[in-house]
């Protein structure tokens, strides 16, 4: 069984590349920037195949994490034998931002058809912010939450989705005390404070709050719920994507929280068993998150090489070529280092 579920992840990993990678791939050709290489996966070569036409390196590699495009001139004028109108950097600002957007976009259109078409096939279900029930002497009933109260603020952050909430309720609150605003069935609007009960893992150390609440669900079906759906998840997605990273930077989420490939193969492994219509919504999941990671402006990501664009155009010439090289350098060896830091805490769950 841990055979098929590597095979699946690795399938829909391909997958999430490829949309990615083809995104930078056919943007850079409709502009013609000279391209080398298209490559899936990272590491040693075991495919490959030289495009007739456009002489292209069609490359599959051994280690099913990443992929590139690689293009001339991505940041400077890098090969005397290439005609220089072909160079990435020399092509109009609007053209390079494309190319280096558009793989995050291929990865935001993905999951927004694959959450559209799961919804029109199998309905749409969302988690909102409306109690069904509490567990009787725990923390939420002893704060006098009853079901349908609707929780609109947590910690003084306003709360539209259950997606975000549950990323607010997981943050470091002082003194492990959260102040929630409830409004009541009635229409009564009260400040309540709970606190969670705290237990961790004896082997991993990660700790688990539990609140004792139930949650509303609500189920979108048709053309127009579809689409109502797929922008209301995509949305409630990203939302608490950007809630993590904020957490991760002001300590209130610990790295702990993170999950690598080995992590990854986890909710792979224990989801088979749930059928077709949550791998589909794994999928869409895990290519919100590609494309969310890459366009954050942090060196190495796309929204790194945007961010050097973008200050390009401020200060009117570009940004020093052998300075942007360094930057993203440190960029992946930062991403490394994290990687291998949040590999060793997946395996040390996992085992």
């Amino acid at each position: 069984m841990w055979f098929v579920s590597l095979l699946v992840l690795i399938f829909i990993l391909g997958i999430i590349i490829l949309v990615h990678e083809f995104g930078h791939f056919i943007w850079a050709k409709i502009f013609k920037v000279h391209i080398y290489e298209f490559s899936i996966g990272m590491g040693p070569i075991i495919f490959t195949h030289k495009g007739k036409k456009d002489n292209i390196d069609y490359n599959l590699r051994a280690v099913p994490i990443g992929g590139f495009v690689s293009m001339a001139g991505e940041v400077y004028e890098d090969d005397d034998k290439i005609d220089k109108k072909s160079f990435m950097c020399n092509k109009p600002w609007y053209q390079r931002v494309i190319i280096l957007v558009a793989g995050v976009f291929n990865n935001f259109l993905l999951a927004l058809l694959i959450l559209f078409i799961s919804s029109l096939i199998w309905g749409g279900t969302v988690n909102i912010p409306v109690v069904r029930d509490v567990v009787a002497d725990m923390p939420m009933a002893e704060a006098g939450v009853v079901a349908g109260d609707r929780i609109l603020e947590i910690n003084g952050r306003k709360v539209s989705n259950w997606d975000a909430a549950q990323i607010l309720l997981i943050m470091e609150s002082e003194d492990n005390i959260y102040d929630l605003t409830i409004e009541q069935s009635n229409g009564d609007v009260e400040e309540i404070s709970v606190e969670p009960i705290v237990s961790e893992d004896e082997e991993t150390g990660v700790e688990t709050k539990t609140f004792g609440v139930y949650i509303e669900q609500e189920t979108m079906t048709g053309l127009w719920g579809s689409i109502k759906y797929a922008f209301q998840k995509f949305g409630s997605i990203v939302q608490s994507m950007a809630l993590t990273i904020e957490g991760l930077f002001t300590g209130k989420i610990s790295l702990q929280a993170l999950s690598g490939p080995v992590g990854m193969y986890e909710v792979i492994d224990s989801s088979i068993s749930y059928g077709l219509a949550y791998m589909l919504y794994i999928v869409a999941f895990l290519s919100i998150n590609v494309g969310f990671i890459n366009i954050l402006p942090f060196p190495a990501f796309d929204g790194g090489h945007v961010l050097f664009l973008i200050i390009e155009k401020i200060k009117g010439s570009p940004v020093n070529a052998k300075f942007e090289s360094i930057c993203h350098l440190i960029g992946f060896a930062l991403l490394f280092l994290l990687m291998i830091y949040i590999t060793i805490q997946d395996v040390i769950r996992f085992f």
